[in-house]
């Protein structure tokens, strides 16, 4: 069995980094027949610390690795070397750390998850998706949320998001596919010039190859997503499961079973059926913008 730097060098970030070593870890625990509960023992914790550094929620420590590598049995040098050296990667921090002032580690996540994807797709029902804001869309979505910080961390924020959206300007840049709820458009955060300006941007985004949008509009009635928004991370690597992203108030669920990826991959492809068509996006947005002159 091959490791992942044996494979030709992983690429991604540290979040990705992460994910790999963790699901082949377990690859590892499995073929050797080895219990989470026997592997928790072997490094001085526990079956929920194995679970999550088999999903790659957590940071490695080289002595853990190696205990484990010993318990499952990998006794090949080059091996062994390599997979110590991409725990050590995979411990470097993202670009995101810079904010960890205001990044919640939940959030940070997220951050990492959305760096090393190749397909994102979300439905939204109350804001812009964060890659398409402007920055003073996003200031106004941050203000709401944050109405008693200062103007530094405010601006702090909306830096944060100005430079999550660099991830679509990389050669590597994931494929975006949201479709957005016709609130989300007459809704009108931070008021009437800014909406102008965030409709004008969605419009540019609706042209660009590699972003996909459409408006689920209020005449359809009830439709597939009724538990809300949600974003679906898909990965360029084989080995890494789909992962679904709910949001919440102080928190966020990350799902990668199988069962439930496939479950809210069902829902988009439905609100993709009915939906408007993406080719009438710019349509729908330019007689939004008609309507509010």
């Amino acid at each position: 069995m091959t490791s992942p730097a044996q494979d030709g060098g992983p690429v991604g970030g540290p979040t990705v980094l992460r994910m790999l070593l963790g699901a082949h870890l377990r690859r590892l625990r499995e073929a050797a027949a080895v219990t989470r509960e026997d592997a928790g023992w072997e490094i001085r914790s526990s079956e929920s610390k194995i679970s999550r550094m088999e999903l790659g929620r957590v940071s490695f420590k080289e002595r853990d690795v190696t205990d484990l590598l010993s318990l499952y049995g990998v006794e090949d040098p080059g091996e062994r070397a390599a997979l110590v050296d991409l725990a050590r990667q995979a411990n470097s921090p993202g670009w995101w750390h810079t904010y960890s002032d205001v990044l919640p580690d939940w959030f940070g996540v997220f951050v990492g998850l959305e760096e090393a994807a190749s397909l994102i797709r979300s439905y939204e029902i109350q804001f812009v998706p964060g890659l398409l804001q402007t920055a003073d869309y996003a200031r106004a979505v941050v203000e709401h949320g944050q109405p008693s910080a200062h103007p530094e961390e405010i601006e702090h924020r909306v830096s944060l998001r100005m430079e999550r959206q660099q991830v679509l300007a990389k050669p590597s840049a994931p494929r975006l596919w949201a479709v957005m709820d016709e609130a989300v458009l007459r809704r009108p955060i931070g008021g009437a010039g800014v909406m102008r300006g965030q409709l004008e941007r969605l419009i540019e985004a609706a042209g660009q190859p590699d972003i996909t949008l459409q408006v689920m509009p209020f005449g359809f009635g009830g439709h597939a997503a009724e538990a809300g928004s949600f974003i679906i991370l898909r990965f360029p690597e084989a080995d890494l499961p789909d992962v679904v992203y709910l949001e919440q108030l102080t928190s966020a669920l990350y799902l990668d079973k199988r069962e439930d990826s496939d479950r809210y991959s069902e829902v988009m492809e439905r609100l993709s059926v009915q939906s408007e068509p993406p080719e009438h996006t710019a349509d729908i947005l330019n007689r939004i913008l008609e309507e509010a002159d």
